[in-house]
């Protein structure tokens, strides 16, 4: 006997994911995200070091083209890493960071449980390494199998 395939209104689903994404937008993460990001963008400092950054960074780029043999390898890489981690002290930054890995796990937990409603085996993208591990190896249903195996 053959499983009856139901047939869904794509106008509903429409409406039942534009309603998701509303949930979503007026969630605490969106807006302590937002919140967060105007702090940093209002940051002197923080547009200072960024603005440097960048700079340093088409520097870095030219430099990379011939690797450890560039006049100003050493330099520029150093410069590089000196901008960027003085760039992550500052606390709007840190906090933008914060707000941005709690979105993120926000977006990726629904994510899953749209995918998981439809298989375990769907893949569900992360910008969290630890996640993407999880999610890809051992214990859930990942390539090894074991989430099958008892």
């Amino acid at each position: 006997m053959m499983p009856t395939v139901e047939t869904v209104d794509m106008a509903e689903l429409i409406l039942y994911a534009d309603d998701l994404a509303s949930m979503i937008n007026n969630s605490r993460e969106v807006a302590e995200y937002l919140q967060a990001k105007r702090a940093m963008d209002q940051d002197a400092e923080a547009a200072r070091l960024i603005t440097l950054f960048e700079r340093k960074r088409e520097q870095y780029e030219e430099v990379q083209r011939f690797g450890k043999y560039h006049p100003d390898f050493n330099k520029v890489t150093t410069d590089v890493r000196d901008l960027k981690r003085s760039l992550e002290m500052l606390d709007t930054v840190q906090a933008f960071k914060r707000a941005e890995i709690n979105l993120d796990t926000l977006l990726y937990q629904v994510g899953r449980t749209i995918a998981d409603a439809v298989s375990p085996e769907i893949k569900v993208p992360s910008n969290n390494p630890i996640i993407e591990a999880m999610a890809s190896g051992c214990g859930t249903g990942g390539s090894c199998g074991c989430k099958t195996k008892k």
